[in-house]
């Protein structure tokens, strides 16, 4: 499954226009679900986390981190172990999930941080709590986003961090010296900053500052063009730099469906629109979640930034590879052979990168090598 040769075309002046680009396979660390199945579901099983897996590759995404979100222990618990019966049991899992990201449900409850996280299930770190979830996983929560703003957190981070669990900041109101101490305690990502935040803010100090600021903590987005606004997108880059920024989708269970109405278990009525932006049905300035897959925040990057493509697609896979600590798909000698082969957007505005054929340990998985 590693690269075993790099060999230069001995005659390129026949080669075609067209060829589609050859990068790293694309890692997504934040997805909740797709096509109709939610991680949340409480009847999830076995063969839809597979579902989900297989649905990755025709995006590019050769690995990529089940999101599960706030609910009540039941729904928590039974999500833990059939994702982790997953992994242990079906080759087509364990070749593409690196491990559980938990969001939740150590968050704020305060509107507006919370997101769309119910707040009846929010509630403070607890460690005892953390654990039995953590068996139940079998040790695959690889990802925690909590808020650092409750007692005796920090404490809470390094036990976590100890067990090689990444620690993210996330839909909070911490303080500046809250965050710091999250960070200190050893945090280093900032989960879809700019998101899950208040609507309003004092403009100095607040958690947004805090967090760009921080060297330390790497900043996941969601640039799927509804989620930040161009400028934001920009900014974010410029302040933390592409090296601490990363890409997620974050999307949702609906993901994956045309543009229509549907009924969410968590949101209700929602609507997908022409350009992939998912709303609350006849709310449309209200966003109920991301639809639109991690290549088309690849996509953005061109758009918004002044970055080249190659910029772009580490943003969704050398950087989270390098985050979560494992290796990327390099395009070198006996680096994995999780690799994608990409075309650019058109000049549609909502168009996305592309991708032509999806390769996982050295196989086709999805769509076919040009020629």
């Amino acid at each position: 499954g590693v690269i075993q040769a790099l060999d230069a075309l001995p005659d390129q002046g026949d080669l075609p226009d067209d060829l589609p680009w050859l990068a790293p396979g694309l890692i997504d660390l934040q997805v909740n679900g797709y096509d109709g199945i939610s991680f949340n579901s409480p009847s999830l099983s076995p063969d839809q986390v597979r579902q989900v897996s297989l649905a990755m590759d025709a995006h590019g995404v050769t690995r990529y981190c089940p999101t599960v979100t706030t609910a009540p222990w039941e729904v928590l618990a039974h999500a833990m172990t059939t994702i982790a019966h997953a992994i242990r049991t079906l080759p087509e899992v364990a070749d593409r999930v690196l491990g559980i990201h938990l969001e939740g449900p150590y968050l704020c409850s305060e509107d507006g941080p919370r997101g769309a996280h119910p707040a009846a299930h929010i509630r403070p770190p607890d460690w005892d709590h953390f654990q039995r979830l953590q068996h139940l996983a079998d040790g695959q929560i690889r990802i925690l986003t909590l808020a650092p703003e409750y007692d005796k957190v920090p404490e809470f981070i390094r036990r976590a961090v100890g067990q090689g669990v990444l620690v993210a900041i996330g839909h909070t109101n911490a303080n500046s010296q809250q965050i710091r101490a999250a960070v200190d305690a050893g945090a280093r990502l900032s989960t879809h900053l700019g998101n899950g935040a208040h609507r309003q803010l004092p403009r100095h100090p607040n958690y947004l500052w805090d967090q760009l600021a921080e060297d330390r903590l790497v900043a996941s987005l969601i640039v799927d063009g509804h989620h930040l606004p161009p400028a934001v997108v920009k900014s974010f880059l410029r302040a933390k730099g592409p090296t601490r920024c990363i890409l997620i989708s974050d999307i949702t269970s609906m993901a994956g469906k045309p543009p229509g109405r549907y009924h969410s278990a968590n949101s209700g009525e929602i609507e997908i629109l022409e350009d992939g932006r998912m709303v609350i049905a006849g709310q449309r300035h209200l966003l109920a979640g991301a639809a639109l897959p991690i290549t088309a925040g690849v996509a953005n990057v061109l758009r918004y930034t002044e970055h080249d493509l190659q910029v772009a697609v580490d943003l969704a896979s050398v950087g989270p590879a390098r985050l979560i600590g494992i290796e990327p798909g390099r395009l070198q000698v006996g680096a994995p052979a999780d690799l994608t082969l990409l075309r650019l957007p058109t000049a549609d505005p909502v168009a996305s990168i592309h991708i032509v054929a999806t390769f996982v340990g050295g196989r086709l998985v999805s769509g076919r090598i040009p020629g």
